[in-house]
């Protein structure tokens, strides 16, 4: 009985010192903090109208996820039940991604004249060859950078001087907004600490989120799930282009994911509460792809 015991005791002990010694890539937290799992975010994503994907541009964690993510509900719906979309690619490169996933045109020929991140091959290309390989529409939501600097530098309504094609590829205008939102209001703070306050910075970035929330309502339809990747900071504390998504469409299942860095993961830090639907914690010192 005793030499059971002990063999109990230490059976108990190598389980624990192992489950310590895990070193767990990543670990998803409720918006109140609670730990959940994968599966608990998968269920939530196959009910969404609209999946907003906030990442970390270089972290790789980010990425795997995001591709798992657009298979696991693919298995459960067809092609024609989602569309993705990404804040990587500008709309006036719309043609040519549409070429590519077609197959008018060669893998060489997009990826020298599309607009891609230097970071493209290795983060989001696998994204566009699932899309290709399984006629799933990509959308290119995002405003192309040169109109983003024109609000940079002169505000909303330097683009009134733009044509009509110009402005084919922006929100329509004029575009609502809103200096109130703690996501622009921060970034005219932190600029302001710095030297540089001017409010045509946080107007730039919502002009970045108006355009991509068009794009995606335009693309969508009820019915359908539409998954689409931007920088957390487009997304968090559903503001951004949930906050335009909303104005244009209050009645929207809208699912938010968060992604955060920590020094510990075990526990979520009281700062990434509330962010989103779910946040993604990683573990500060991952490996980064740029």
């Amino acid at each position: 009985m005793k030499y059971r015991l002990i063999l109990f005791a230490s059976a108990v002990f190598i389980f624990s010192t192992a489950f310590k010694s895990d070193k767990p890539a990543y670990q998803f937290y409720k918006s109140n903090g609670k730990k959940t799992k994968y599966g608990k975010v998968l269920k939530v994503a196959r009910n969404a109208d609209i999946i907003l994907f906030g990442e970390m541009h270089n972290n790789p964690i980010c990425h795997w996820l995001q591709l798992e993510l657009i298979r696991d509900v693919f298995t459960e719906n067809d092609s024609n039940n989602i569309i993705l979309g990404a804040e990587m690619f500008e709309a006036d490169d719309q043609l040519i991604l549409d070429e590519y996933l077609s197959g008018v045109i060669k893998e060489r020929n997009f990826e020298k004249e599309a607009k891609i991140w230097p970071n493209y091959k290795t983060d989001y290309k696998p994204i566009i060859d699932f899309a290709k390989a399984n006629k799933i529409d990509f959308i290119a939501t995002n405003i192309p950078r040169r109109y983003a600097s024109v609000v940079h530098t002169g505000g909303f309504e330097a683009l009134d001087s733009l044509s009509q094609k110009a402005k084919s590829y922006i929100a329509p205008l004029p575009v609502l907004y809103d200096p109130e939102l703690e996501g622009y209001k921060s970034m005219l703070d932190m600029m302001g600490g710095m030297g540089h306050a001017s409010d045509k910075l946080p107007k730039a970035q919502a002009i970045k989120d108006a355009t991509m929330s068009y794009f995606i309502l335009e693309n969508w339809e009820s019915g359908k799930i539409f998954i689409h990747f931007n920088g957390t900071y487009h997304s968090k504390n559903f503001e951004g282009i949930v906050w335009y998504l909303k104005k244009a469409n209050p009645d929207l299942n809208i699912l938010t994911i968060n992604s955060v860095e920590q020094a510990q993961i075990d526990s979520l830090q009281s700062e990434h509460e509330n962010t989103a639907d779910f946040i993604l914690a990683i573990p500060v010192e991952m490996t980064k792809t740029y």
